[in-house]
This record gives C-alpha cells, structure tokens and sequence, in this order.
C-alpha cells in the first residue's frame, strides 16, 4: 500500500522532469544556432579589426588605432549576442540584460571616476595634441620636456633631471605654456642707471652691446625703454630674442646681462645700488664727443680680453631623454606629425 501510494506522488514529478526533457531536447538545435551565431560574430568582429583601414585612419596614433580595433571587436559580438538571444525568444532576458548593463556601466563609472577621466582626457589630447614630444612646456606651473603621454599620465622631464608624472585629466583642464611651439622667445633683463646719466645713451650702449651678443635676433631687433623711476635710480629695461633651436635662452640672457653690464661699466654709467650713499667729490664731466670716443676705445680693449661664451643650446635633456626611452619602452599616444591644436 505504501509502495503504490509512493509511486502514485512521484509520477508527476517524473512526467514533469520528462517533459523538460523534452522540451530541452527541442531547443538543442535552437540553443545550437544561437552559439553558432555568436562565435561568428566574434570571428566577424576580429576579421574587421584587423583591416588596413584602421592603420590607415590613425597611423600616427597606436592608441586610437587600438581603441577602434577594440571597440569594433567588442560591438560586433554585442550585437550577435543580442541576435542569439533573439533566436531563443529570450527576449525579456535582452531586456534585462541591457538593464543590468546599464545599472553596472553608472555604478563603474562612480566607482573610477578618476580612471575614466583620466583615460578620455588621454584620448581627447592624443587626437588633437597640445604638444608634442620634446616640447618644453608648464602645465599648471609644472615645467619641464615632454617625454611620453601614456592613457593615463602625463610624463615631463624636469628641468633638473627629474621624472614628473602628471594625471591627464590634470593636463587636460590646466593651462598649458608651450615654449617650443614658437621657436623664438623674447628675454627681459632691468638695469638702474643713475639719476643723473644720460638715459637715452644708456639706452643705446645696451642695445648695441646686445647687438653682438652671439644667439641675440636681428630681428626682432633688441630694444630698450625706461620703465620706472626709482628713489635713487632709473629703471631701464633691456629685450632681446633668442632661437631656442640653436642657442640656449638662459645662456644667452646671461651673457646678455654680463655684457650690458660691463658696457655700462666702461662708458662710466653710475649704476647705484638700493642704498642711500653720500657723493662726496663731484665728478667732472668730458665733452660729449671726448666720452664718447672714450668709451668706444675702452669697449675695443675690453672686447679683445673677453672670452669667449658659448650660447649655443644644449642637449643635456635630449640625450637623458633617449635613455630613458630605451631602457623605459612603453606606449607613448604623443608622435611629432600628429594633428596639433
């Protein structure tokens, strides 16, 4: 009696488990069809992105170049999912799933928020660069020779040596001096001149000391203007332009300074100091014409006992630079004929 009344409540699970059977065994070749559609959307996807045409479309981008690659790869199998599923009448699940994708996708976007930003600045700047390699640039008061831009950072040289890592998303809002871009760059220097020189001849001795100073533009040519007046001096100030590509702008402002100064010097130009002094003789005044010739005799004497400075620009990061390139490959999104802004 037991045993009848346990075969009579098992016989509906068993009909129900063959049903399934059944019906599972129906949807085989279905289930098939849907796999067989997905594993050719991922060929598919792979056989287009490896086309010539993404080469041809970023060449000098290797980032772009693979985030295109990427992306058709990855929207080809999405939308031979999505036809998959379609084929299974699954489509509440296709509803569920795109849901789930998008609830995921703001929960990550949340969560790496920072990686985000920092890896679309990478993409915006690799597109249109601000700059390029080797360019001597200040990024938010950073100075220093672009060395790479990687998708998340990018990588300066400073001045001094010394690697800097900035966040992309850092580059990408601050603001950006390029000193490169234009190759010439204009130098300032201010030199007191007494009260009671002539200002116009101080102003000519120095732009023609500028004059031969080596790396020093004939054009722009220098100038001089006066630019303040002190409690016991005359601020005169001196411009000159330099070509970063063949001379050095600090060396050249240097020699700059160094000549301007001996120039002054030599002419008997009273250049006082920030004190208040008490003249005690009085200086007797020449002829014009006698100061003059004067001064240009003591210019052509000194000139022959002054050594020779060199201004030409140097390579000292240039070469630090390649070193590090070679020991440090990694991917680098900057290339030199890349479209700039």
């Amino acid at each position: 009696m037991l045993v009848d009344n346990m075969q009579n409540d098992l016989h509906p699970v068993l009909q129900r488990l063959l049903e399934e059977g059944y019906r599972l065994a129906a949807a085989l070749p279905v289930f098939a069809l849907a796999l067989l559609v997905v594993w050719l959307a991922w060929r598919v996807g792979g056989w287009l992105s490896r086309r010539k045409t993404f080469a041809r479309i970023s060449k000098d981008n290797p980032f772009v170049r693979e985030l295109a690659r990427t992306t058709t790869r990855w929207v080809v199998l999405l939308i031979g999912i999505l036809v998959a599923l379609e084929i299974m009448d699954a489509t509440a699940l296709v509803g569920a799933v795109l849901g789930t994708a998008g609830v995921l996708g703001v929960a990550l976007g949340f969560a790496f928020k920072d990686i985000l930003e920092n890896y679309l600045a990478g993409i915006l700047m690799s597109v249109r660069q601000v700059f390029t390699p080797r360019d001597h640039v200040v990024i938010d008061g950073n100075e220093g020779i672009v060395v790479s831009m990687s998708s998340r950072a990018t990588i300066l040289m400073t001045l001094d040596g010394n690697h800097l890592r900035l966040p992309n998303a850092l580059v990408f809002r601050g603001v950006t001096l390029n000193y490169t871009r234009n190759p010439n760059r204009r130098f300032t220097f201010d030199v007191g001149i007494g009260v009671d020189e002539d200002l116009v001849l101080a102003q000519q001795l120095g732009v023609d000391e500028l004059k031969q100073v080596d790396g020093v533009l004939e054009t722009p040519p220098p100038r001089a203007f006066i630019n303040a007046l002190g409690e016991s001096s005359v601020q005169v100030t001196f411009h000159g332009w330099v070509d970063q590509r063949s001379h050095d702008f600090l060396r050249v402002r240097s020699e700059a300074i160094r000549r301007t100064k001996l120039a002054m010097e030599s002419a008997d130009m009273d250049m006082p100091e920030p004190i208040y002094r008490v003249q005690i003789s009085e200086r007797k005044e020449k002829p014009a014409h006698e100061a003059r010739a004067a001064r240009e005799k003591m210019a052509r004497e000194d000139a022959s006992l002054q050594p020779t400075i060199d201004t030409r620009a140097d390579a000292d990061l240039s070469a630090q630079i390649d070193i590090d390139k070679r020991v440090n490959a990694s991917e680098n999104l900057l290339h030199p004929e890349a479209p700039r802004e």
